[in-house]
């Protein structure tokens, strides 16, 4: 398997993009409880069939770019054109002089946000990243690796991983996490996504009350035929009120992603078990 990851790692995005399509569709056919999560999440979000096929070639499309986005040397750059929109709202958190939180969904070449973000902006305020170990161990080593790059930490999702998040952001830093990821058991709530309820993370409505940071939406766009990606900034579409409880957060939080995913809803990861309930809960 490494020995296919790091050839993969030095193909062209434009090979690897169109290999993508045809994994997707694999994965697709050959997997009956993928397949039906696909088309459920699809039909709740109102997508049509033509948008429907899209997204299944664009999910195998995020697979395969990840060698050549992780296996890459050590402080190497990005290896594909990255062009900025909105980084203006960027500039003025960190003019701030405060933390802020960037959230990015399950959305395009999600993997790509937070390096793209140390590249450009890391030296001025280092951004540290929520993420959940992949459960095979040769797989969660080269993710590690991956991930941890100049000027970008990586935290787990555990108690442990919220509190270096919580220090980074007293320490005026900024913070990066998947707020449409399902969490464990105690630490969400059910909310609305798409007119389901899902179990939705308190994490980042809690961190933004309690710290009072600055926040902010980040997705990136993978363009067609291996031209690299667009890296979209913008603000939330719904603020979280004051003082809310974390339903009414929790709830903010969904609206502002679902409006970020309408944007480019082929790019969704719409295989993604968004409703599941997590180990030791029941669905409302």
């Amino acid at each position: 398997m490494l020995i296919t990851l790091h050839w993969l790692s030095r193909r062209s995005l434009r090979f690897l993009h169109a290999l993508g399509g045809a994994v997707g569709w694999l994965a697709y056919a050959f997997s009956a409880s993928y397949r039906q999560c696909l088309r459920d999440n699809t039909s709740l979000a109102g997508l049509d069939a033509a948008q429907r096929r899209a997204a299944v070639a664009e999910a195998g499309r995020l697979a395969l770019e990840l060698p050549r986005l992780w296996l890459r040397p050590p402080g190497a750059p990005i290896a594909d054109p990255v062009r900025w929109e909105g980084e203006a709202l960027i500039d003025s958190l960190i003019a701030a002089g405060r933390g802020f939180v960037l959230l990015t969904p399950h959305m395009g070449s999600f993997e790509v946000a937070a390096q793209a973000y140390a590249e450009r902006f890391g030296a001025r305020q280092p951004m540290t990243v929520l993420y959940r170990p992949a459960r095979q161990r040769w797989l969660r080593e080269i993710e590690e690796r991956a991930r941890t790059r100049p000027c970008l930490n990586t935290a787990p999702a555990n108690l442990s991983g919220v509190r270096l998040m919580l220090r980074a952001l007293k320490r005026g830093e900024t913070i990066g996490m998947l707020p449409d990821q399902v969490p464990p058991q105690g630490q969400g709530v059910w909310a609305s996504f798409f007119g389901r309820p899902a179990y939705t993370m308190t994490l980042a409505a809690r961190l933004l009350q309690q710290t009072g940071a600055g926040v902010a939406v980040l997705y990136v766009e993978r363009l067609a035929r291996g031209a690299g990606y667009v890296v979209r900034v913008m603000p939330l579409a719904e603020t979280p009120p004051e003082g809310a409880a974390d339903e009414a957060a929790a709830l903010a939080i969904n609206r502002s992603m679902e409006a970020v995913i309408r944007m480019k809803p082929t790019q969704y990861l719409w295989g993604y078990h968004r409703y599941k309930a997590p180990r030791g809960s029941a669905e409302p």
